[in-house]
């Protein structure tokens, strides 16, 4: 059978669609398994060893495309099309995700509408309609609950992955001496925690472990924040300077003992490792994109009227650092 799954959203949207595709590999072992992601999520696939293929189309929010990006586009359309598809699962729950998958030209053309509903032109595109209500449950199962409307993958989604072999040496963290990752940056302004809790979690760590690494991503201002959060720290902090590939950093945290962060890619890409957690959320739905399936502490805003059910946009500066000090030591005497 032939499978096609379009996912036009961010990063971490593109890693919590693995368990999914893992589900569907295990029930058939020799499905062909094509991936449509927004362009320049496509590298945290890398560690995904069922997918055949991944293709990339433009951000479904892009506008004033050039004459060269809609042909592209085209193409991306004709290339799906000659592959002549069993099942192409819509699962952007936009009208670019819905471009895609109806363009197929998949026997079943599958997308969910509990949420989202299709206009009458749409629904002419698809007919195969999951009515799984996803709003109250996790990412995760949002998609794997929408295939397996269609397909019998099993009872419960299994663990995110970034298979091992697939990831790539570091060469500046030598060594076998433990380590915990800070991963303090994030493009999101709204999730952003104060600079002097997070030298103070980093000093307490730096009495449990031996050296600390401080990720970033290639964003300036994140590498600059890194940089000085790593001075702070001193010797024994090493920053990633925003350099490091996806199977770079899955290389790091498959090997780390911790990692504490904001609620970003990078959380997602440590749950793919296996690698415990502590994250800090504000503004995030807990219960739709908490830590899938890997150990964790989640540590919210003090006070927070929401409860961890978002928005919650001004509470991040009320996460107290001994709140995460405190998680983060009973995430790693767990581990002993």
């Amino acid at each position: 059978m032939r499978y096609l799954f379009v996912k036009l959203k961010h990063i971490g949207d593109a890693l919590l669609l693995t368990p999914t595709l893992q589900a569907v590999r295990e029930f058939d072992p020799n499905a062909l398994i094509w991936v449509v992601v927004r362009r320049g999520t496509e590298g945290v696939l890398e560690g995904c060893s069922v997918i055949d293929r991944v293709l990339t189309a433009a951000a479904p929010e892009a506008g004033n495309r050039s004459r060269v990006e809609w042909w592209s586009e085209v193409k991306l359309g004709l290339e799906l099309r000659r592959q002549r598809f069993d099942y192409a699962f819509e699962l952007t729950d936009g009208d670019r995700g819905r471009w895609v998958a109806g363009l197929s030209a998949a026997c079943r053309r599958c997308a969910n509408t509990s949420f989202y509903s299709l206009n009458p032109w749409w629904r002419l595109w698809f007919n195969g309609r999951s009515h799984h209500e996803w709003a109250q449950g996790h990412r995760v199962e949002k998609d794997f609950f929408t295939v397996r409307d269609f397909l019998p993958i099993g009872a419960a989604p299994p663990p995110m992955v970034f298979d091992r072999s697939r990831t790539m040496k570091w060469d500046k963290l030598e060594g076998d001496a433990d380590f915990v990752v800070l991963h303090p940056g994030t493009r999101w302004k709204r999730k952003r925690w104060l600079h002097d809790r997070w030298v103070e979690v980093g000093r307490s760590l730096l009495n449990h472990v031996p050296r600390i690494v401080i990720s970033a991503g290639p964003d300036t201002e994140e590498v600059e924040s890194a940089a000085r959060l790593t001075a702070e720290l001193g010797s024994r902090a090493i920053s990633t300077q925003g350099t490091l590939t996806w199977a770079h950093l899955a290389w790091v945290l498959h090997r780390a003992k911790l990692f504490v962060g904001v609620d970003t890619a990078a959380m997602h890409l440590a749950a793919a490792c296996q690698c415990p957690i502590v994250a800090l959320f504000g503004p995030s739905v807990v219960s739709q994109w908490a830590p899938w399936k890997v150990p964790h502490q989640i540590v919210l805003p003090v006070g927070d009227p929401y409860g961890g059910n978002g928005p919650g946009e001004f509470l991040m500066e009320t996460i107290d650092s001994q709140s995460v000090i405190k998680a983060c030591t009973a995430m790693m005497c767990a581990r002993k």
